[in-house]
């Protein structure tokens, strides 16, 4: 255990529009080279694409998108006796949020859309229907946790 000072967690105000932390965090998240606004607009236009889609609040479908992707469970690489274990270790709630969010965006990313906007509206709204590549990720992080379960008892 590090021996410093405990790390202030840096307080992270809400969005403009929604009012929201989470799509806050989010919004950071997908951001590149500090351009926060081009980011806002992306996130935003694809919230009114959603809204559009599904007819339901576009943050209750964002957050319900984001609760579909998220993780239980990971596994860590641990070196033991000169091998290399994958040991399955439970996710803390914000680890799985960030995970959730960088699943989301380079899957968007990852898209055959046109425009980001597009391809951000389509992954949240496959997370949201349990379909697509984020979902796909979640099940495949499980199944190896699941399948190294027998190095369960090298947690620590």
């Amino acid at each position: 255990m590090s021996r410093r000072r405990k790390q202030l967690e840096r307080v992270i105000f809400p969005d403009p529009k929604y009012k929201s932390v989470v799509l806050s965090k989010f919004i950071n998240t997908l951001l590149k080279q500090g351009k926060k606004s081009l980011a806002e607009r992306i996130v935003y236009d694809a919230l009114d694409i959603l809204e559009e889609s599904t007819k339901e609040a576009p943050l209750d479908v964002f957050s319900q998108a984001v609760e579909n992707v998220k993780p239980l469970i990971k596994v860590v690489s641990r070196r033991i006796g000169g091998s290399n274990y994958q040991v399955p270790t439970e996710v803390t709630p914000k680890n799985s949020q960030a995970l959730a969010f960088r699943w989301i965006i380079s899957n968007a990313r990852a898209r055959s859309e046109k425009t980001m906007v597009q391809r951000l509206a389509g992954e949240l709204l496959a997370a949201y229907k349990k379909e697509g590549a984020s979902i796909k990720k979640r099940e495949d992080v499980h199944k190896m946790a699941e399948a190294n379960k027998a190095f369960a008892h090298f947690r620590f």
